[in-house]
């Protein structure tokens, strides 16, 4: 009897070790797992859009006598026409929306660096802005009353496209949150153009002569551009940015215009040279989406 006691407390208590052993330990806990940050090397594509605007906005235009003189006397009359045909245009208008697409790689360098290039051309709509010049400048003559000449300038400017070739630098904040610069090439289609409108009140009885001219410019430029953003992967291959640039592409000058006035018989009176320029740069707020092609986990990358 008392053997199959001893058996019956030995098998209990084999069981309860047993069953005691299906339970974890509080001493040992299993490690949390953490997984690993995403990897940002990489090419990706998306397409942006935001607003423009220009940071010179005046044209500015310049005459000088090309030739004087004939029936109306010596230089006093094309200096006036040229006087009147020089000043300062405020232009209006100069901003719009921009539109476009991006291309380029990144390398997460380390854990918190990442570096790459990216490749951008973006529509501009509404980009073109102008102003006119309106003057009267007597003509310095002995005789009265003085005649005048009479100005009417008009110039206008546009940003037809602008696309940036650039590096860009950034630290992570966070696994999906980068900050970053970017600086490098910029280049747009851009356009000048001035008309003009020059006449001459000779006093009693009130001749007129008339002269008209304009002179235009269009071709691409190629200058920098330099700015920032923040991006966020959002989503496994997605990410969203926000991002400021300035670009600067020069000024332009428009080839030398005519403005002359022939009396009726065909003699030249006055010929004046008339030029503008204009400085294309501004300032460029959009946002983005960008697809990566290769986002994923890297195991071998250590947790933030």
């Amino acid at each position: 009897m008392r053997k199959i006691g001893f058996a019956l407390t030995a098998l209990t208590l084999a069981a309860g070790s047993a069953f005691a052993a299906d339970f974890p330990s509080r001493e040992s806990p299993p490690p949390a797992y953490n997984p690993p940050p995403p990897v940002w090397t990489g090419f990706h594509v998306g397409m942006n859009a935001g607003g423009t605007w220009n940071n010179s906005q005046n044209v500015s235009i310049a005459s000088a006598p090309l030739f004087q003189g004939g029936a109306f006397g010596p230089a006093p009359w094309s200096a006036a026409a040229a006087l009147g045909a020089t000043g300062m245009l405020g232009a209006s208008g100069n901003g719009g929306f921009i539109g476009g697409g991006q291309i380029g790689y990144t390398w997460q360098l380390q854990r918190n660096i990442v570096a790459g290039v990216e490749a951008d051309i973006q529509g501009i709509a509404s980009g073109v802005g102008g102003g006119s010049l309106i003057t009267t400048v007597p003509v310095m003559l002995p005789a009265a009353p003085l005649p005048s000449a009479n100005t009417v300038m008009s110039a206008s400017r546009s940003l037809d496209y602008l696309g940036t070739v650039r590096g860009r630098i950034g630290y992570l904040f966070s696994p999906t949150l980068l900050l970053y610069g970017t600086g490098g090439l910029a280049y747009g289609g851009v356009s000048l153009n001035v008309t003009g409108l020059q006449s001459f009140t000779l006093g009693t009885p009130g001749f007129i002569t008339t002269g008209f001219g304009g002179s235009s410019f269009s071709d691409t430029r190629v200058g920098w551009s330099a700015g920032g953003g923040l991006e966020w992967m959002f989503w496994p291959n997605w990410s969203a940015k926000a991002e400021y640039l300035y670009y600067d592409l020069g000024s332009v000058r428009t080839n030398a215009g005519l403005t002359t006035t022939v009396l009726a018989t065909g003699a030249l009176v006055w010929a004046n040279g008339t030029q503008a320029q204009a400085r294309f740069d501004g300032h460029v707020v959009r946002a983005g989406v960008n697809y990566h092609f290769n986002w994923g986990v890297d195991p071998t990358v250590a947790s933030y």
